[in-house]
């Protein structure tokens, strides 16, 4: 067996542990500082739209050898105003594709042939698309309305499969993936798409699946808990995510590769455009997702769980006879023999040692037999002292 796989089997008996319940506020403080930055990134640079979200004009050309500065003096030398400031991307080295604000019809044809000129092709090789503003509010209406409903059911389903405190855990979860993911966005500058929409619905359900694994093992650890006095509810929670810790690592990372290598080609081959857009949501959600579901999801879980006056009580009789064990010297708690995550030790186990019996055996230890007599047979009684 490799050296990881022994570590996540001595994880999933609870010989190896790390207490990710207990250190939650470290947690917490990391994502504190995520969701800073990305809420910064919202106020001072905002998310760069997509055509189908904000309207306007898109003309693809293909024009091999064509530079970024050729479209873009094109563009601005066809003198019309309301092309704004042109946004031109190059797609692959061998297509250029020109964004500009919303334009009317006469207007879009001057634009197509002042960039045709100045790319040196044939106008009718130059595709064109016209976007009103109106059309891509409906698609943003539509957008945060299928957000809303994907969360809505998902809320429903976690309280109904497992219990309605694991779904408020998992969507509180949900959101600071979503708010993280959109930072990142806003950060590097790509473009929000339709793809980008697609991609972050995928990231949720990804983010719910590690969470729904890790709330199982929860469940099964913690089921009957309020009538057992061996571990509280957080050492359990915590048992549960060392043992699901080498199955989410091995997941994500199966998951991550792929859309890395989707990302790397998509910026160094294909160029800027949907692709990128899909990959990049897509790894970071991803990530994201692996990170919030360990170190998010079940800490908040615990707390919450933690404030029912079962779970306090029983809370409270553990600890009490954990710290009787501890100073009366008798091991601590335990599980199938083993240490239970989570369970500190306050002084080592006392020894006493057996006391035993040593029975020698050997010709001098046996007892002598008495010579019999001749006559009858008998043992000869042993003579008298005068």
């Amino acid at each position: 067996m490799s050296r990881f796989g022994n570590l996540g089997a001595r994880l999933y008996r609870g010989d190896a542990s790390y207490d990710f319940i207990g250190n939650r506020k470290r947690w917490y403080a990391v994502s504190a500082v995520l969701l800073l930055l990305s809420i910064g990134a919202f106020l001072f640079r905002g998310l760069d739209y997509g055509i189908e979200f904000e309207g306007g004009a898109v003309f693809i050309a293909d024009a091999p050898g064509a530079t970024v500065a050729q479209a873009r003096d094109a563009v601005l030398g066809a003198g019309v105003e309301e092309t704004g400031d042109p946004i031109v991307t190059l797609l692959g080295g061998d297509s250029v594709e020109v964004q500009t604000l919303t334009l009317e019809v006469e207007d879009s044809a001057t634009v197509r042939d002042a960039l045709a000129a100045g790319l040196g092709i044939d106008a009718g090789e130059i595709q064109r698309q016209i976007v009103g503003p109106s059309w891509g509010g409906e698609i943003t209406n539509k957008a945060l309305t299928g957000l809303a409903i994907f969360i809505v059911l998902v809320a429903i389903y976690l309280a109904m499969a497992f219990e309605w405190r694991m779904a408020v855990a998992a969507i509180i979860a949900l959101v600071h993936d979503v708010i993280v993911t959109a930072g990142i966005y806003a950060l590097v500058g790509f473009e929000v798409t339709p793809s980008t929409v697609i991609g972050l619905l995928t990231i949720l359900g990804y983010s719910l699946y590690d969470t729904v694994v890790v709330f199982d093992k929860v469940r099964e650890n913690t089921r009957g808990i309020t009538g057992s006095n061996r571990w509280t509810y957080a050492q359990a929670a915590n048992l549960a995510v060392n043992q699901t810790l080498i199955r989410s690592i091995n997941t994500s990372i199966v998951a991550l590769l792929p859309v890395l290598g989707l990302l790397v080609g998509g910026v160094f081959l294909v160029g800027a455009g949907a692709l990128n857009d899909l990959a990049l949501v897509l790894f970071v959600g991803m990530a994201v997702g692996a990170y919030s579901s360990l170190f998010i999801a079940s800490p908040l879980l615990v707390q919450i769980k933690e404030r029912e006056p079962a779970i306090k009580a029983q809370k409270e009789r553990v600890e009490a006879r954990q710290a009787l064990a501890g100073a009366s010297g008798t091991a601590p708690v335990t599980r199938d023999g083993e240490v239970l995550p989570g369970s500190s030790v306050v002084a080592a186990p006392v020894v006493i040692p057996r006391t035993r019996t040593v029975v020698q055996t050997g010709e001098r230890q046996q007892p002598k037999r008495q010579p019999k007599s001749k006559r009858s047979g008998s043992a000869t009684p042993p003579r008298r002292k005068p």
